[in-house]
């Protein structure tokens, strides 16, 4: 396995668990083709870092960078949402949580490609929902991007209509190594976090995952400029993207699924099917949240839930479908 990475100087940043100073190293990571990965598990990792250190690394777009103009086919994908990883954190055992603030995700070419497939997509039959009617064809669309203007530019196939839409990137996956030695393809959302394909995973925000095997083991990939709720016809604006995280851990405090944390918003992973088991789950860590670290009692908070509570529909293509529960800081009570 090729491993290119690069410890540079110190520099002082903050931790994002704990507010405080810290010198942390910046680690820069350029993974070629062959260090791509197609499955989130445990194997060796490209880099270790230490709590508190900044990765600056690159990810392929969920094709692998193969659709480049027209007249390219989805046959000469070589595999789903390629992964820069894993990242290994030092000191991170089973128990623990890792946290991940996003620092800057920069869109790493002039356009992005959306498709339609075969079997895939919210209205299209696939495996799961059989039908007797043929498939949608294989369709592919090119958004022009503007990193000035911070718009991409998608264009109607069937005429000469186009719209701009604001360039929200994001990454469509990041998770960790499954519990129980598992190794789960790099389409599949789950507790491991995965293809969740939810713009909250964008810069600004932080996101805290449950740490299965030793060192965590961080994925990164499948870099959207943006993408409507359900990624219902199954892609997003599919791109490449430079990015920059701090990566961080919460010593003996376990978590079951993926939170998302914002300035304004506490947000829980909810992954799986039916969409109501997904929503379920999602509430249900909200609640556990909720409970754990502020002055609210499980029921209190289940019934403030149900007042005030957002709800998004990150995807709904996957094997498993993406919820997110969320509560605006507004709400909370002190904290314990």
């Amino acid at each position: 396995m090729r491993r290119t990475f690069l410890l540079t100087s110190l520099v002082l940043l903050a931790l994002p668990s704990t507010g405080g100073m810290a010198r942390a190293a910046v680690v820069r990571y350029e993974p070629k083709e062959s260090d791509l990965k197609y499955v989130y598990g445990t194997m060796p990792p490209v880099a270790t870092l230490q709590p508190g250190d900044v990765l600056e690394t690159r990810t392929a777009d969920c094709f692998g960078g193969v659709i480049q103009k027209p007249g390219d086919s989805l046959s000469s994908v070589k595999g789903d949402n390629p992964l820069t990883g894993p990242f290994a954190v030092a000191g991170a055992e089973p128990g623990d949580t890792l946290v991940v603030k996003i620092l800057d995700l920069q869109v790493d070419g002039p356009r992005g490609v959306g498709a339609l497939a075969p079997g895939f997509g919210a209205l299209n039959p696939t495996n799961y929902t059989p039908m007797l009617n043929p498939p949608l064809p294989e369709r592919i669309w090119f958004y022009d991007i503007d990193p000035v203007g911070k718009v991409s530019t998608f264009h109607a196939h069937d005429s000469a209509w186009s719209v701009k839409i604001p360039l929200t990137p994001f990454f469509g996956c990041i998770g960790v190594a499954p519990a129980g030695s598992e190794a789960r393809s790099s389409v599949t959302p789950g507790e491991w976090g995965g293809n969740m394909d939810a713009n909250e995973a964008r810069a600004g925000n932080t996101v805290y995952f449950p740490v299965n095997v030793p060192g965590g083991l961080l994925f990164l990939g499948d870099g959207h400029a943006g993408q409507g709720d359900g990624e219902v016809a199954g892609t997003g604006i599919e791109v490449p993207l430079r990015a920059r995280v701090q990566v961080d851990l919460i010593k003996k405090q376990a978590i079951r699924w993926p939170r998302f944390e914002t300035d304004r918003m506490l947000m829980t992973v909810g992954a799986y099917r039916p969409l109501d088991d997904a929503l379920r789950i999602a509430f249900a860590e909200l609640v556990a949240w909720l409970h754990a670290d502020y002055t609210i009692s499980e029921l209190d908070a289940y019934e403030l839930l149900s007042k005030v509570a957002s709800i998004h529909l990150a995807e709904m293509v996957d094997p498993n479908y993406v919820v997110i529960a969320g509560i605006d800081r507004r709400y909370l009570p002190p904290k314990r």
